[in-house]
């Protein structure tokens, strides 16, 4: 268990980067396309043989899989097999299947795969692709190796698809009214719950009972009284330190690509992987295993630890790891909640931040005035059950990351109903746990319930009893407290929900609405939305619904929801490879790139939400604005929009 534990959290930090890794440069592929007659053309992808390594022939199959394929995300692209192949070949027996015979092609001439394609739609300028080839030897084998391509179509046309909008003048709009900027925008509100995720991990049984023996080591060992709080508040600082530490290489990861972060909290495949990972966070919490990083690190960091500077470090370095199959699954969640959120790697360090710091508090504190140790709880069992309580809310977070991934798709399984459904469930099981009619494998039979237990039991049940009226068609179905967790109002079992405002209908293409706008003389506001999106589930149910806000939406401007998650393929004439200005190409193939690179391109900004009001000049009426849970403050910003229109 442990094993696929460490694996799982392998797959979670590097899934991003395997996805984006280069294709091997074995094979050097040059692509070349043909006009035969209309909507018919020929690729021939071209590369140098190998005397040392076996490339596989374009027909040959595999264990029932082929050995080359050409994959469009066009999906009206019909590929006429076979492949025609050119190039000296031979035949292998290969031990792997089952000693099968195979076309190889090992010379070191030219090797060519031609393969007919017909277009039902229009013909692009230029095709975007991925060639997938195998070769091997030996015992090495490596099947479909990527070889992502664009190749010039002749006769084909040409992309009407536009990133950069050239009259876009972020530094001079027409007022001045809105936010200077959403970077750096709520960084306080991600301290504090790093805080309190460090004070939760405070009380757990891995860091607990290390309080009062550390906080003695240091008032002991360091001959005065005044040393020993110098060094214990030196230990804490440390603590910090190492944590804030941790978040730096995410730092790096989207430079050149400031969509990557983004990208890698909405990818479906990564969600699922988080829902699994919380569902095994949430069994190690139960007792049933625990997650803990190899003996050799804590030993190694360990033994360095001692009474100089160095040695605080290390002794502050041992606590992190001794520490982690408690805190491990808490910096989990705010590691996955900083990448599932629109701030990126400073959100994360602010809120690793925030928890290293509401670790190392008490340490420091203690130290300073060591009488209050005596004030402390004694351990026992009341440390796992607040590590059983940490597992309840590590499911309900699990439900959340699959929820992600279903609206991502827009797969319909886990409707808004369902998703409060599941809260519920575990709502219903936490206060059965409290009162201790459910136990785990460290649990010790409940005599008595205390104050402070059954405080935890009319919360939690509470808030149980408030999510119930949401699984019903009504109007208190709402949960306005909750609202952009679950999934939207719309995305309901129920044909007719009756919370499903649908006094607004944005449209979903820029162009589409500028033309509108003309129409009708109205400005464009853009909204920059995501279905993960939390804060944007908040605004449409709690600030669009708003009287004033509603009514400025509907009869003034001309709304537009760009969705930059969006999975959808772009039809192959709107695909294109487009060069950011920070430098490099990005491929533009789904709906989501599109937009998402239109926002980064012309807003600077990745986070959503975003709204943009636009002239139907393509002049910017005001700056920008980002997620405003007050529903007056983003009605002004409105109407200074509307006025702006005016003024000009």
């Amino acid at each position: 268990m442990k094993l696929i534990v460490r694996l799982l959290l392998c797959v979670a930090l590097f899934t991003p980067f395997l996805v984006n890794a280069q294709d091997s440069t074995l094979y050097k592929w040059q692509v070349t396309s043909k006009k035969i007659q209309n909507g018919i053309y020929e690729l021939t992808f071209t590369t140098k043989g190998n005397d040392q390594w076996q490339l596989y022939g374009a027909n040959e199959v595999i264990s029932e899989v082929p050995a080359v394929e050409v994959e469009f995300a066009d999906s009206s692209i019909v590929i006429q097999h076979p492949f025609r192949e050119n190039g000296t070949a031979k035949t292998i027996v290969n031990p792997i299947f089952d000693n099968a015979s195979f076309k190889v092609f090992q010379a070191a001439g030219t090797v060519a795969f031609t393969v007919t394609v017909q277009f039902k739609n229009a013909v692009p300028a230029t095709l975007l692709g991925t060639f997938r080839y195998t070769y091997g030897k030996g015992e090495e084998f490596y099947p479909l190796s990527p070889h992502a391509f664009s190749v010039a179509m002749e006769g084909g046309v040409a992309s009407a698809t536009r990133i950069k909008i050239e009259s876009f003048d972020l530094k001079n709009p027409v007022s001045n009214c809105g936010d200077d900027g959403t970077e750096g925008k709520g960084l306080a509100g991600i301290f504090l719950l790093g805080l309190i995720g460090g004070f939760i991990a405070l009380l757990t049984p891995c860091v607990f009972p290390l309080i009062p023996l550390t906080v003695s080591f240091f008032t002991k060992q360091s001959g005065s009284k005044g040393k020993g709080i110098a060094n214990a508040v030196l230990y804490g600082l440390f603590i910090f330190l190492i944590y804030i530490l941790l978040s730096i290489p995410f730092h790096f990861i989207g430079q050149g690509n400031p969509e990557i972060l983004n990208n890698i909290s909405t990818n479906v495949w990564l969600n699922l992987v988080f829902f699994v990972i919380f569902i095994v966070f949430a069994i190690s919490f139960f007792g049933y295993f625990e997650i803990t990083l190899p003996g050799s690190v804590a030993n190694s960091a360990g033994s360095k630890s001692g009474a100089g500077l160095a040695g605080i470090f290390f002794m502050a370095l041992t606590l992190a790891i001794v520490s982690f199959s408690c805190t491990g699954p808490i910096l989990g969640s705010l590691l996955v909640g900083a990448l599932s959120s629109d701030g990126g790697p400073m959100q994360l360090t602010f809120g690793m931040a925030g928890f290293g710091f509401g670790l190392a508090l008490p340490f420091a504190i203690f130290a300073m005035f060591p009488g209050w140790l005596q004030s402390l709880p004694k351990s026992g069992g009341w440390l796992t059950s607040v590590k059983v309580v940490l597992g309840f809310l590590e499911l309900a977070m699990a439900v959340k990351f699959l929820s992600n991934a279903d609206l991502v798709e827009q797969w319909g399984i886990v409707k808004r109903e369902l998703f409060i459904a599941f809260w519920v469930i575990i709502g219903i099981l936490l206060v059965l746990y409290l009162l201790g009619k459910i136990r785990f494998p460290h649990d010790s039979p409940i005599k008595k319930l205390s104050k402070i237990r059954w405080t935890f039991i009319v919360i939690f049940g509470a808030f149980t009893l408030y999510l119930v009226p949401g699984l019903t068609n009504t109007k208190w179905a709402n949960l306005s407290l909750i609202s952009g967790f679950p999934p939207p109002l719309c995305y309901s079992v129920y044909h007719n929900p009756v919370n499903c405002e649908k006094g607004i209908e944005p449209l979903r293409d820029y162009e589409e609405a500028l033309a509108l706008a003309k129409k009708e003389n109205k400005p464009v506001l853009i909204d920059f939305t995501g279905w993960a999106c939390v804060n944007c589930r908040r605004m449409e149910e709690n600030v669009w619904t708003n009287e004033a806000v509603h009514h400025l939406m509907k009869d003034s401007f001309i709304v537009v929801s760009l969705y930059v998650d969006e999975r959808n393929k772009l039809p192959a004439a709107e695909q294109i490879t487009y060069h950011v200005k920070a430098g490099g190409e990005k491929k533009i193939v789904t709906v989501g790139d599109k937009w998402a690179t239109f926002q980064s391109e012309n807003f600077n900004a990745v986070s959503q939400p975003q709204y943009a009001i636009i002239s139907t000049d393509e002049k910017v009426l005001t700056k920008t604005k980002g997620y405003t849970p007050t529903a007056r403050e983003f009605a002004q910003w409105l109407q200074c929009g509307v006025d702006a229109n005016r003024k000009k």
